[in-house]
């Protein structure tokens, strides 16, 4: 795959169902585990596949897992074949359930995923200190009221307590919960309720699952409590390219393409990741490889250039939206027909020696300030692909993260799971999971098929009919995220479940303000 110092190789087998994904050979397998449907397992089955080198049906070979064993291969449900010649002359948003090609094994038979939950961790759990008010010498400190109140309320109420405890929300967050970096209105009311503002004051658990990428996690978790008003914590966030940071134990020196200036080589630093090229590097060391890029003064200050005639890059990583097309693709594509990865080289094989690329996703379309969605990173592959068909004849193979990959709900079940013993201090999956999305084709379909309910609403991508007709939600189609959720409080909690809190409850008192009923 690359040359010297690149990875090992490795057989996998694909001959057992992956209704529970399986770990790395070798490996413990993860204690967290969820019910999944039989329509991920089948399409890995009946596979010839060729031993010499660790490849598989002659095609580019899986990494095998570093040292360390702190990654989860999980399986891939796209197919690593490109999608350019289905779009060559019809654009598809929407791939079809129905009609979805199964995935063959290639080197993007397994998507690398941290082992640990808690990986992802950026120190932004705090715990407000004690105010010197509420300090007495020898004794405890003195509970706020509301404090005491919520837990007698919730010590009556033990059932419903352990009802909404077994209760957890996925949302995506462009259009479900903003657009950009506007606040759609039913998003702050839904966090307000689940922080705490309903009949038990308790937190109903909810993470945050987004095809959104390019800035550090902990920058954007910021970013979203300002708009959302209500805190997010990086402990419940997933970015698309956040299970990535796996990959940072299989490649050294890697090419970041994607976001604004050079945020997603923070991102890559902050991963792990050793030697980080981003495209401005490339065009600094040689302006000539971009002929139609005027490169500016202060992009060559903050570049990073060497002679990279003289450099090996492992793999392509696409963390992001690229902000130039036009200068990416002509050195992604240089590079994908280089000898091992070498600028300024040509293979006499480009595909035996084409080194790997990643996506971070796969949408085609997203929902912005825009009044219709835009292009997203799937449409920037999809070009991508279909000039390397045309360039050599052959489809590209590639490896898609995000939803509706198998690896992004696999993670999300370990980060549902962290985030259940930071509220409640009980490290396991509720039962009862509702996804929350706007995008059949991601949201919809990947919860689909990992068994979760999910709820579809009309705020982003989708602006149909009663319900999609190729990838349905099979809880239902709402209005906006607060129909979502009081739908599903409602069938989870009862249908007299208050979705406010009222600080005149008395809870050992009867009447109209008791929590006694």
């Amino acid at each position: 795959m690359s040359g010297a110092g690149g990875p090992a190789f490795k057989d996998v087998d694909f001959s057992k169902s992956i209704q529970t994904p399986p770990d790395s050979p070798g490996k413990p397998k993860s204690k967290f585990t969820h019910k999944k449907t039989e329509s991920w397992s089948k399409h890995f089955q009946n596979h010839g596949r060729d031993r010499s080198w660790g490849s598989i049906d002659g095609k580019v070979a899986i990494p095998t897992s570093p040292g360390s064993h702190n990654t989860i291969e999980v399986p891939a449900l796209r197919s690593p074949d490109a999608d350019a010649s289905q779009y060559m002359h019809n654009l598809s948003v929407s791939p079809s359930q129905k009609e979805r090609r199964l995935s063959r094994n290639s080197f993007g038979a397994a998507l690398p995923i941290p082992r640990s939950k808690r990986q992802s961790r950026l120190s932004s759990i705090t715990f407000p200190e004690t105010s010197k008010e509420n300090q007495r010498p020898g004794m405890p400190p003195i509970q706020p009221t509301r404090e005491i109140l919520v837990s007698q309320v919730q010590d009556v109420q033990a059932d419903k307590v352990k009802l909404a405890k077994n209760l957890a929300f996925v949302f995506d967050i462009d259009g479900v919960l903003v657009h950009g970096d506007r606040l759609i209105p039913e998003g702050k009311q839904v966090l307000d309720m689940l922080n705490g503002n309903n009949q038990l004051g308790i937190k109903i658990p909810h993470i945050f699952l987004t095809n959104g990428s390019g800035k550090p996690e902990l920058a954007r978790t910021e970013q979203l409590s300002k708009i959302l008003q209500n805190p997010v914590n990086t402990e419940q966030f997933i970015q698309s390219h956040t299970p990535m940071r796996a990959l940072a134990e299989y490649y050294s020196t890697v090419l970041v393409v994607g976001g604004e200036g050079y945020r997603c080589r923070e991102v890559a630093e902050q991963y792990g990741f050793k030697d980080i090229i981003v495209p401005n590097d490339i065009v600094a060391w040689d302006e000539s490889i971009a002929p139609y890029r005027v490169f500016t003064d202060e992009e060559r200050a903050s570049a990073r250039p060497r002679d990279f005639s003289k450099v090996n890059i492992d793999a392509i990583m696409v963390f992001s939206d690229s902000r130039d097309y036009a200068t990416d693709m002509q050195i992604i594509m240089d590079l994908l027909v280089s000898e091992n990865g070498r600028l300024g080289t040509v293979a006499k094989d480009p595909v035996s020696q084409r080194i790997p690329i990643y996506f971070s996703q796969g949408d085609f379309l997203c929902p912005t300030e825009h009044p219709h969605p835009r292009m997203s990173q799937g449409a920037f592959r999809i070009g991508l692909e279909a000039m390397y068909k045309a360039h050599t004849g052959v489809d590209l193979e590639r490896v898609v993260y995000g939803k509706p990959e198998l690896a992004t709900y696999k993670y999300a079940d370990e980060v549902i799971a962290s985030w259940m013993d930071v509220l409640h201090g009980e490290e396991r999956i509720p039962e009862n999971i509702y996804m929350i999305g706007d995008n059949p084709a991601s949201d919809i379909v990947g919860g689909n098929m990992y068994g979760w309910n999910t709820c579809l609403v009309r705020t982003g991508v989708f602006q149909g009919g009663e319900n999609d007709e190729e990838n349905p939600a099979n809880f239902g189609v709402f209005t906006n995220v607060w129909e979502a959720v009081t739908a599903a409080c409602r069938k989870q909690l009862g249908d007299d479940f208050k979705f406010k809190w009222d600080d005149r409850v008395n809870p050992v008192l009867h009447g109209n303000h008791s929590a006694i009923h």
